[in-house]
């Protein structure tokens, strides 16, 4: 079996993981091996996932996020808090960003920075645009002034789009809209990207100026190690760890159940073609999970119940909730799984019991042992 990867010297007590065989065609490790990747954003629930990803493909890594937002928090108990490759700083930041980025001479740039929660961005908008609109157009301004780039992929969301509440996925070139902040947010960030793309970094220019410019937008993400507020798998898992009763509202609501791993895979494939066939991959990008896998939040808890076993239960709210929140939302994945050959790997019920098998975990108390459990979950899973 083939190695997935070894860290390097200060984090060497990780050790090798190693891949599913079934998944070897899929991410080619060698082409990660020493590569200069900047991640912006890197504290958070999905970069922490991807930080220990790369560092394990033998990347040549530097983070630029934060602190991290919650306590606990994936990126502190995977200690990479202890590692030297993450520098303290704000994407609003535009002299400090470029500063970081002129300094390391990047190959590849992933910016995941985000406010990413509906809820918060109804109580502090403005923060919201400053971080996702701002932050981003400062990324990819400062990005002009780095000769060593060859790939930019920004991570947005699949709320970008303009939910008409309709039964088929979103691709890639329907309308952008948002009813809320952090969605209109998303799609300010896409047309940023696009506007970029047309001016500055232009596939048909791309002999000239050398970068690939693209956009990933995924849905819905769950797995171990996210304790953001009102969301609702990390609220089930805290519940039933406490032995108390889960308050869900929304119950009819549909999403796009997906595996943190799902779209992280399906970036590092992307970010691949990007380095190696530029222009070519230039634009946005649906990963989105297999129509199977997109369930009502009953079903879901449901089935997260039956998983979690152990008198777990929960119950539906009483209240109405005065904010809007999108009913139904999924997205065409066609265009990845021709120009990439990616596709979803977990089931729901595996999707699921992944996730519920981290948390139950982390609330036994081995948290000695919790590195080295994530670690195994990307090798089983990736």
């Amino acid at each position: 079996m083939k190695a997935f990867g070894i860290l390097d010297k200060p984090l060497g007590r990780y050790g090798m993981i190693e891949m599913n065989n079934s998944l070897l065609n899929k991410i080619d490790s060698g082409f990660w091996q020493n590569k200069k990747v900047f991640l912006t954003g890197c504290t958070g629930f999905k970069g922490s996932w991807l930080s220990l990803i790369l560092l394990n493909l033998g990347a040549n890594l530097k983070g630029y996020s934060l602190e991290p937002e919650t306590q606990p928090s994936l990126f502190d108990i995977c200690e990479l808090n202890k590692h030297s490759f993450w520098t303290i700083g704000d994407i609003r930041d535009k002299q400090a960003l470029e500063k970081q980025l002129v300094d390391f001479q990047p190959e590849i740039i992933i910016h995941m920075a985000a406010q990413a929660l509906v809820l918060r961005s109804y109580e502090n908008p403005i923060e919201t645009y400053e971080t996702n609109v701002m932050g981003t157009a400062n990324l990819l301004e400062s990005c002009r002034s780095v000769s060593s780039v060859k790939a930019i992929l920004n991570i947005t969301t699949d709320k970008c789009y303009e939910n008409k509440e309709w039964s088929w996925g979103y691709r890639e070139n329907d309308e952008l809209g948002g009813y809320d902040p952090y969605s209109s947010s998303k799609a300010c960030a896409e047309l940023i990207t696009k506007a970029f793309t047309q001016s500055f970094f232009n596939p048909e220019k791309y002999e000239q100026h050398g970068i690939c410019l693209a956009s990933a937008r995924a849905g819905n993400v769950i797995g171990g190690g996210d304790w953001a507020n009102n969301r609702l798998i990390p609220d089930a898992a805290k519940s039933f760890s406490e032995g108390k009763e889960l308050v869900i509202r929304c119950p009819a609501s549909t999403r796009p159940w997906q595996h943190v791993l799902e779209p992280l895979r399906g970036y590092l494939m992307l970010c691949e073609k990007m380095y190696k066939e530029g222009g070519n991959y230039s634009g946005a990008f649906n990963f989105g999970p297999s129509e199977n896998n997109v369930c009502t939040v009953k079903e879901a808890i449901d089935e997260f119940v039956r998983l979690w076993g152990e008198d777990a239960a929960f119950k539906i709210s009483d209240s109405e909730n005065s904010l809007y929140e999108a009913g139904l939302l999924k997205l065409d994945i066609s265009k990845v799984q021709k120009h990439l050959g990616w596709k979803p790997q977990l089931n729901f019920s595996e999707t699921l019991k992944i996730t519920a098998d981290w948390y139950k975990f982390f609330y036994s108390g081995n948290l000695t042992a919790i590195k080295d459990f994530t670690l195994k979950q990307i090798s089983e899973n990736l």
